[in-house]
Order: C-alpha cells, then structure tokens, then sequence
C-alpha cells in the first residue's frame, strides 16, 4: 500500500515517542508468557492431548489437561474451555444463568453491559423469550461515578437487596461505552469489597479484551469468575471458535451445568481435533495481545495528532486492547471502519456499511478483516451510529499488519477532512 509522506512521518515520530511504552508491553508479554510455559511444563504437555475425540468425549486428557491450565494461568481454582461456546455472548449467559436463581438480583457494577447481553438480561427485547427478567431475577445498574466503581453505591445495594445480591456484576472493558477501562487491581478492590460485606455474592467478570494486557487477571485478586472469548485475546489469533469460563471451583462447576447439564458439566464434551489450536492460540497469546496493545498506542498517537478525541490517549497505560477514536460524525465512522477494511489482510476490497446487526439497539458498522469471522484480536473496528460517533478498534495479529491498517485508516480520514 503506498502512503502518504505526512502520514509516515506521523507514524515515524509516534514509533519514537512509544518507545517506553512498547518496552513495558513486551515486559508484561515475557511475564504472562513464562506463566503460561510453566504450566505446560508441570502438566507435561505433549502431542497426545492434541488427539480428537467424539460421541460423549469421557476421559479427554487434551481437555481436562487445557482446563487445569487455564485456571492456572487465570489464578484460579477450577476452569474450562470448550469450542461449542459459540462467542462471547454465549460465555456470559452460560455464567449468568449458571449462578442467578428466580428471585436473585444481579447488580451491575460498571454501568450498562455490553449490547448483546441487554436481551439476555430482559432490559430490552420481548417479553418471553427466555431473559433473566423471565425467570424472575431482577437487575439493578449502579454507574460509575468519575470514571470509577461507586463503591459506596454497590455497598447500598447490597445493603437493600440482601441475601437475594447473588451476582455483582463487572464488565472489565469499555464496551459501546465511552467510559475508560476497569484495572484488574480495581476489580481486585472490588471483589474484596463485595466479599466482606456479602460473602455469598459472587463477583463476576466479563473479561474480553482484557486478558493478558496485564501480568495478572481478575481471579488472582479475588473474583469469582471471569469469562471470555477465545477469538479475542486469549485464543491467540489461533482459535477459530470458543469461549473459557474461570474461576472459585463451586462458581465454574454451577456453569458447567448450564454449559452441558446438571451433573455431567464438564466430564463430557468431545473435542473432534480442536484441541491442538487451542493450546497454540494460549501459547500465543500474550504476544499476540502485546502487537495488539502497540497497534492501539500507535492509533491513538497518530488520530490524537490528527485532531481528534482518543480514549485512552496515546501515553496511557492499557487494561484492554480497545482504543476509542471519537470521530463526531456518521462519516467519520464510516470512513475510519472503511479504512481500516481497505487495510486488512481479508477482503481488502470491501467497503463495510452499518446495518441491523442481531443483539445491538441501534445500527452498527463493523471492519473485520480477519481469517476468522468475527475474530476481535486480528483487526477490526466497530462502532454504533450514534453519537459521538465512536471508532472502537481493537486487534493486531502483528504489529506491522496492525500498523498497516492504522495508516489506511489515517488515509481515509484525512480525504474527508480536506
């Protein structure tokens, strides 16, 4: 692709100024990655666990062997793995519906969650298609007050639901939200907060984009369970399909229930060969996570420059791999989603539109280049069209693909502007 000399001056002066900050991220990628060798090393992994298995799957050491490893990495008790958790969506509702019983509350503690789980919760859609409101569960939202955990609110609403407080509710990452994204020490404080008040409350994480962006995740400092999708950070750009759930050992085994069926959880499910590509992705991932984190600083340096709002600004340090670029107007969206399309490794010469997107209440337009559908840890951008016009872009396989998509992107945002 031939860019403009503007442009790769910018880009130039940016790589010079993040300098410090690319050393850090690859300080935290050695970190994450030695944890993650460790336990290969101790659970003895080799080429055998990679072998399909069909029908019921009992006895898949590649499975059960995957699963004690991610609780592992994860710091926590008990976890599981599995390719028929169809995306992220899929993963939060199985831990939802695993833990809330008719007449619990769910709290949620940062504010709305992410689109797609509105429906699942019953503050939107129809009446009768099976949302927690259904079932009787009820929902409360506390907001977050200066960008933070309102700890005084969340301890009231404990206060004045009870016992029926059965699930505080935390979504790590920003979401369509322009808010900035939870630290895990915050979700730590949190967890510590909620649990001497309210022993029986679990504390539960959506944890997408925001594993291995730090040294540590949420179960280490307390939470009950964080859940995720293996096509975003922790599949390594290597799983195709997937979602993980991790966590205290009673929390994971109730969502296993939910996963398969009361009393079997996780003893069953065959792997038919998936096996091998989620160990790589997991051997992947902190490096890969680490290109993504370089390619969001590099995006906020060069949009910042250009004159516009960036969430975080370039010089931030990172709890998730998404980087707000607030374009102010429809075209604006449309124009740095295009290019980013036009700069991405699959389908290059499509031009994404906003459309109807199932889940979401207003139309969305999504980029996504990727060799999986969907797949946010490759390159993608997104966003509502709704004000303020926000470009969330997450992703970078590689950094220098990563780069090559920021500067299409810079391109196309540059010819509106003149």
């Amino acid at each position: 692709m031939q860019f403009s000399e503007k442009i790769l001056n910018l880009a130039a002066e940016a790589e010079i100024a993040l300098k410090e900050h690319f050393d850090r991220i690859d300080g935290i990628s050695f970190a994450n990655t030695n944890k993650i060798m460790e336990s290969f090393m101790e659970h003895r992994v080799s080429d055998v666990m990679f072998n399909p298995t069909s029908g019921y799957g009992y006895d898949d050491k590649g499975r059960d062997t995957l699963d004690e490893i991610w609780a592992d990495v994860m710091g926590a008790e008990k976890a599981f793995v599995r390719h028929n958790i169809v995306n992220g969506t899929h993963a939060l509702t199985i831990g939802m519906f695993g833990l809330l019983r008719p007449g619990d509350v769910m709290i949620s503690a940062a504010g709305k969650p992410y689109d797609t789980l509105e429906e699942v919760i019953g503050i939107a859609g129809a009446p009768g298609n099976g949302s927690l409101r259904d079932f009787g569960i009820g929902y409360e939202q506390i907001e977050l007050k200066d960008g933070r955990l309102d700890l005084e609110e969340i301890g009231k609403s404990l206060e004045r639901h009870g016992k029926a407080a059965k699930v505080i509710w935390v979504q790590r990452s920003k979401g369509y939200l322009n808010r900035r994204t939870l630290t895990v020490a915050e979700i730590g404080e949190l967890a510590d907060f909620v649990h001497k008040r309210s022993p029986e409350t679990y504390v539960v994480v959506d944890n997408c984009y925001g594993e291995f962006v730090e040294d540590k995740e949420p179960t280490a400092l307390g939470a009950d369970l964080v859940i995720g999708s293996l096509i975003k950070n922790p599949g390594g750009g290597m799983a195709e399909v997937g979602g993980y759930i991790a966590g205290k050992a009673r929390a994971v085994e109730l969502a296993s229930y939910r996963l398969t069926s009361v009393g079997t959880g996780t003893e069953v499910g065959a792997t038919l060969g998936l096996n091998k590509s989620f160990y790589k992705g997991l051997f992947y991932a902190p490096h890969t996570v680490a290109q993504a984190i370089k390619t969001a600083h590099l995006a906020a340096y060069i949009f910042e420059k250009l004159g516009y709002n960036v969430e975080p600004h370039w010089n931030e340090e990172r709890s998730d791999i998404i980087q707000q670029i607030i374009t102010g107007a429809p075209e604006g969206l449309i124009a740095f989603c295009q290019g980013i399309q036009a700069g991405s490794p699959i389908d290059s010469f499509v031009a994404p539109v906003p459309w109807a997107m199932p889940g979401y209440q207003d139309e969305v337009i999504m980029a996504a280049g990727a060799f999986t559908q969907g797949s946010s840890i490759e390159i993608s951008a997104d966003g509502p069209l709704r004000p303020p016009y926000t470009a969330y872009l997450q992703g970078g396989l590689t950094y220098e693909s990563g780069k090559i998509a920021i500067l299409s992107a810079a391109e196309a945002m540059l010819k509106i502007k003149n």
